[in-house]
C-alpha cells in the first residue's frame, strides 16, 4: 500500500531539510574560514619583509557576518596598506634603479585559496552527515 503525501507538506519537508543542509555547510565554512584566516595572517607576519618590524606586525583581519545562511567574510589586510604593493612588486627608486620585489602576499594567497577550496568542497560533500 502506497503512502499518499500532500504536496504542501512535501515542499515544507524539502525546505526544512535544505535549511538544515545549508546551515551545516555555513557552520563548517565559518569554522574553516576563521582558522585559515588566522593561518594566513601568521604566514604573512612570518614571511613579510622586516626592516623595523612594523609592516610585518600590521597584518590583521576584518570580519563581516552575513545573514543566517551566509558565512562570515574574513578580509585580511595590512594597516600599512600603502606599502603592500611596493614591497610585493618592487618599485622605482627616486635616484634611479629599482627596489627588488619581495613576494610574500601571493604565496599566502595561493595557500589560502587551495586550503579553503578543499575545505569548502569537503563541507558540501559531508554536509548533513554526523
Amino acid at each position: 500500500m502506497a503512502n499518499n503525501i500532500n504536496i504542501d507538506s512535501l515542499s515544507r519537508e524539502i525546505e526544512k531539510e535544505l535549511k538544515v543542509y545549508s546551515s551545516d555547510i555555513v557552520e563548517k565554512i565559518d569554522t574553516s574560514s576563521k582558522r585559515i584566516a588566522k593561518e594566513a595572517i601568521k604566514s604573512l607576519k612570518a614571511n613579510s619583509p622586516k626592516k623595523t618590524g612594523k609592516y610585518s606586525k600590521s597584518w590583521t583581519q576584518k570580519k563581516e557576518k552575513g545573514d543566517i545562511l551566509q558565512p562570515t567574510s574574513h578580509t585580511i589586510y595590512n594597516k600599512e596598506g600603502w606599502l603592500t604593493h611596493l614591497l610585493e612588486n618592487g618599485h622605482a627608486k627616486v635616484g634611479g634603479g629599482r627596489v627588488v620585489a619581495k613576494p610574500h602576499i601571493r604565496p599566502a594567497e595561493q595557500q589560502v585559496i587551495e586550503k579553503f577550496t578543499k575545505e569548502v568542497e569537503e563541507a558540501i560533500k559531508n554536509a548533513g552527515t554526523l
